[in-house]
């Protein structure tokens, strides 16, 4: 997991200060010291840039306007839409389920990658990330080194640092989208947007590498994986802190409440960060009411740490669970944030002409131990079982796309590059393989069939190819291959490989010539670590478990 770039200050010196410094049951106390940690600026309105006072022609008339709202590690039972929902369906989701029934919910929507980075990466460029390097989450060295002390997955399976790789790693701030790769944002700009991130980025804060000078005029947010929501003793936040989790602990200990705008020096949010990053993108609404604009609104909800606010927390006292609690009141926080910006779509008129994307970079993590969020699908983030990579994905474009429609074929974020492209009128580059496809005649009517014959994931020695009805997961550690009919059996639950040899020979093969069209990674993975299967962290291992090794 990737710490905001102050977070990297000082972390190969942390060894040596931190040595073999133990809490508890062995667990490392991973302090950044005071002087090292960052210290941000009181807060300040950002002076967003403003567009023209009027237009010359109307809404509906211009290009249509695209708000892509990217969620941070949603499982697909988080929402009331697909039948289920937090807590047996305690938290309700009315804005996010609008988006379904007002315009097309993909029913198999698949994220990117199993992780953040690599996942935001294929939607920013339309691409595999394999293609261009971008395959293992970046991570500073000496994070790896310590985390790779931990036994994050009890007795079993121990989690291993690869010190022999540590030479080859970058700059933490390096680890991101190669310069040469054109992002969806810098493609909108030749169609005159005006193009706004918000949020988490995670794909690399080096020069050259950030929003801002890769598309978007402009950006407010954090360059890391992960951000505070509120300080922890504020008194308007309820937290939870999960003591089997060292990643967490490092997050409480570290993770500041920051962000900056267009690279200046980082400051306080306002308030709860999920409601700011919607204060400011209403404000970019209103400014650019009158011109095209492409929003990228990158929450870190519901990625831990997992804190919400008292408001939220206290609207939910059916919830016993303290941590299940707190994990609704984000996810109850969120829908409301969502449904703020539609309110604000539809008060400039903008409606009907803007294409509005909702999706999550990967599935729920197992790392908070909660077991229903990926349900009905086995597996975690961080994993390619369905769980991790079958994530809540909608596309509302009232104008132009049917309400209440449901699209089967699978579908995946490598997409939305080629999508959101086509609907502004941009041409693909030509030079470079784009694995999107536009999926706007697929949605249409206007072209039949499935969009995609394959669909690849891989990450290190793991490797999987999902083609037409069959699933192929091949993993190293442990040495296993899994084979599903994804008509049959969704949910991943009979192993088919032993009785179909000939289909695992296929399938492997598609693997093989996908790996001739990668290139070698960017970074080395420094640590693997093992995640069960059918259980979260919080839950003991047992012999009988079954798991996979992530590599970062």
């Amino acid at each position: 997991m990737r710490l905001m770039k102050s977070v990297g200050i000082g972390m190969a010196g942390l060894v040596v200060l931190l040595g073999g410094a133990w809490l508890g049951k062995g667990y490392l106390i991973l302090h950044i010291p005071g002087w090292l940690a960052p210290r941000p600026a009181a807060n300040h309105p950002v002076d967003w840039i403003q567009g023209p006072a009027q237009s010359t022609v109307s809404p509906n008339q211009r290009p249509p306007n695209i708000v892509l709202i990217l969620a941070d590690d949603m499982g697909f039972n988080d929402i009331t839409a697909n039948g289920g929902g937090v807590a047996g369906g305690a938290v309700p989701t009315p804005n996010i389920n609008a988006l379904g029934s007002e315009g097309v919910t993909m029913i198999n929507g698949y994220a990117g990658n199993g992780t953040c980075a690599p996942s935001r990466a294929a939607i920013m460029t339309g691409r595999y990330p394999t293609r261009f390097g971008f395959e293992f989450t970046p991570t500073p060295t000496a994070f790896s080194r310590l985390v790779g002390t931990f036994d994050t997955a009890g007795s079993l399976h121990k989690p291993h640092f690869f010190k022999e790789r540590a030479k080859d790693n970058p700059p933490m701030d390096s680890m991101g989208i190669p310069v040469g790769e054109i992002t969806v944002a810098k493609l909108l700009k030749s169609r005159g947007y005006h193009t706004v991130h918000l949020g988490k980025w995670h794909l690399g804060a080096a020069a050259g590498m950030r929003p801002e000078q890769r598309g978007f005029d402009e950006s407010l947010g954090f360059m890391a994986g992960a951000s505070m929501f509120l300080p922890a003793n504020d008194p308007n936040v309820v937290n939870s802190k999960q003591d089997f989790d060292p990643i967490d602990k490092f997050l409480w200990a570290n993770l500041p409440y920051a962000v900056q705008y267009n690279g200046s020096k980082i400051f306080k949010p306002k308030g709860y960060m999920t409601d700011y990053l919607t204060d400011n993108a209403i404000q970019t609404i209103r400014a650019n009411r009158n011109q095209p604009f492409f929003i990228y609104l990158a929450y870190n909800a519901i990625h831990t740490p997992l804190q919400a606010t008292k408001a939220d927390y206290d609207a939910l006292p059916q919830i016993k669970d303290h941590r299940l609690r707190v994990y609704g009141a984000m996810v109850r926080n969120l829908d409301h944030n969502v449904g703020r910006v539609m309110a604000e779509l539809k008060a400039q008129g903008l409606d009907d002409n803007t294409i509005v994307i909702f999706t999550s970079d990967n599935g729920g993590a197992h790392y908070i131990g909660l077991p229903e969020i990926n349900r009905p699908y086995r597996g975690w983030k961080a994993t390619f079982f369905e769980g991790g990579v079958h994530v809540p994905f909608f596309i509302r474009w009232p104008s132009t796309l049917p309400a209440k429609a449901k699209f089967t074929p699978a579908v995946s974020h490598i997409d939305l590059f080629s999508t959101i492209a086509a609907a502004a009128g941009a041409s693909l580059p030509s030079d470079r393989a784009i694995d999107g496809v536009d999926l706007k005649p697929y949605l249409t009517g206007k072209a039949v069939g499935d969009p995609h014959k394959t669909l690849f994931w891989r990450s290190g020695d793991y490797k999987v190819v999902l083609a037409g009805d069959w699933k192929l997961q091949v993993s190293a550690r442990p040495n296993k291959v899994w084979l599903f009919n994804m008509k049959t059996d969704p949910v991943e639950a009979n192993n088919l490989a032993a009785s179909h040899p000939e289909k695992v020979a296929e399938l492997t093969a598609l693997i093989a010539q996908q790996d001739g069209r990668s290139v070698k990674p960017l970074w080395p993975s420094l640590l693997e670590g093992a995640i069960t299967i059918d259980h979260p962290l919080s839950f003991p291992n047992k012999a009988s478990d079954e798991y996979v090794y992530w590599a970062n």
